[in-house]
């Protein structure tokens, strides 16, 4: 139970405060500020931090994406044209399925390799005509990105050796093409060819942000088939020959442009996309592991395009935590500023408390000649400067998280407001108003009760 001489000095202290409103409210400014800075910025951090973990689980983690790139020429356009073969763009393979199989083969410490073929198509079922992008890939995909089914089944041996005209298809393409029917065992138009849906994935939520930043596509939106059956009944440029590629491109230089059966364009550099893939992603088994396994992959996909650098090389994982390390130095950065605002009102909250001393030291006088115990001063001075900063406190908890909601909802970044971070704020804006609350009443409590009665 607590004692009446502490809930009389309580009394005493709220008395004081709201007998000085407009200083009490001044004074606790800098803990208002503080505290709502605080919760503003942990609130923005974890947003960030979570939205950097949705990405690495929409990249998948420890993979190694290799993307084909056409390879770069450069020529004289004053000079006639020679069949010299010194003047003969080096003939390259271009990423193929025979590159996956051999790291998959030679390189250890690899678990899953995935080769995807993407193809600009279009879809058609009952009387709906829409754009899409058909994906084809084999299971290990779906496993390397974390694609659950939500109903059928997987694509099973039969499926991938013979190429057959099977798809699984993204939510919304069921939502768009299937509104108010199972999918599952129905038929779907893709390009030229019948396609039977023999399974649908669970939605999969990404951001407009992660869509650019990570430059993936809205994979509720895709058709996956296959990777044998985009081979065999829709594009395999693995059938183009070097003297097609060298026709083709010296038809295109009359042109500026070269288009394929596939619908695969090069504006304006004399060349065309003889890659058989358009994406290989590699998933190694550990992440110590990524960056060398990443040199030995670049030297040996070198070595058998015969020089040619026609690829790229991305570890999108580590870009990612690299991104966090930014946003976590980014967010220390926000982290001292608001400490120093509940430093600078700790600071305003001493300094007022001993201007009030000196204004109150008859009133202190007074009371300790009525009887009242230097630690009655002492509390009921604590109490004072507790008061204004839990109450500053709690006002900037409102305002934090007030602020918050405003960047989310006006500034699209993501916020995420934890019940840690407000417990967090609150406590240290009551601890601030403990410890700087302590010199002014310390300083009220030494005060000469004779010597007090006769200040004026």
């Amino acid at each position: 139970m607590i004692p009446n001489k502490v809930l009389m000095n309580l009394y005493i202290a709220v008395e004081a405060v709201l007998a000085n409103r407009m200083r009490s409210i001044l004074t606790g400014l800098g803990i208002i500020f503080g505290v709502a800075a605080v919760i503003a910025m942990l609130a923005i951090g974890n947003g960030a931090q979570q939205e950097i973990l949705e990405q690495i689980k929409l990249v998948g983690v420890n993979n190694i994406v290799i993307k084909p790139i056409v390879a770069q020429s450069e020529e004289n356009l004053e000079e006639e044209e020679s069949e010299d073969e010194s003047n003969k763009q080096k003939w390259t393979p271009g990423l193929t399925i025979k590159d996956a199989e051999g790291i998959k083969k030679v390189i250890p410490g690899i678990s899953m390799v995935s080769p995807e073929i993407t193809l600009d198509t279009y879809l058609i079922n009952n009387g709906i005509r829409r754009t899409a992008k058909l994906v084809g890939v084999n299971p290990n995909y779906f496993k390397i990105f974390n694609f659950q089914l939500e109903r059928g089944e997987m694509f099973n041996d039969f499926h991938l050796v013979h190429g057959e005209p099977v798809c699984i298809i993204g939510k919304s393409i069921k939502a768009k093409f299937f509104p108010t029917e199972d999918p599952i065992g129905k038929y779907i138009k893709c390009g030229n060819n019948w396609l039977k849906v023999i399974g649908m994935l669970e939605e999969r939520l990404i951001s407009n942000k992660s869509i650019s930043n990570l430059g993936i596509r809205d994979y509720n939106m895709d058709v996956y088939v296959p990777l044998q059956t985009m081979l065999v009944r829709y594009k395999n440029r693995a059938l183009v020959t070097e003297e097609m590629l060298r026709q083709a491109n010296t038809r295109s230089r009359g042109r500026g442009r070269f288009s394929d059966n596939s619908g695969d364009q090069s504006e304006n550099t004399g060349s065309t996309n003889y890659h058989q893939l358009d994406r290989l992603v590699i998933q190694v088994k550990e992440t110590e592991r990524m960056t060398p396994t990443a040199d030995v992959i670049s030297r040996m996909l070198e070595r058998k395009h015969y020089n040619v650098i026609d690829f790229e090389i991305e570890i999108p994982e580590l870009l990612l935590k690299q991104q966090q390390r930014t946003n976590d130095i980014f967010n220390y950065v926000l982290g001292a500023i608001a400490g120093i605002s509940l430093l600078v009102g700790g600071i305003g909250i001493m300094n007022i408390m001993l201007a009030s001393v000196l204004e109150r030291i008859k009133e202190i006088g007074l009371r300790l000649s009525l009887g009242a115990k230097k630690q009655d001063i002492i509390n009921q001075f604590l109490f004072e400067a507790m008061m204004i900063s839990i109450t500053g406190g709690l006002i900037g908890v409102f305002l934090g998280v007030a602020i918050a909601i405003l960047v989310s909802a006006f500034a699209d970044i993501p916020t995420v407001i934890t019940f840690t971070s407000i417990i967090l704020s609150f406590g240290v804006a009551a601890t601030v108003g403990l410890i700087f609350g302590i010199a002014p009443a310390r300083k009220a409590a030494s005060q000469d009760p004779i010597e007090s009665l006769r200040y004026e």
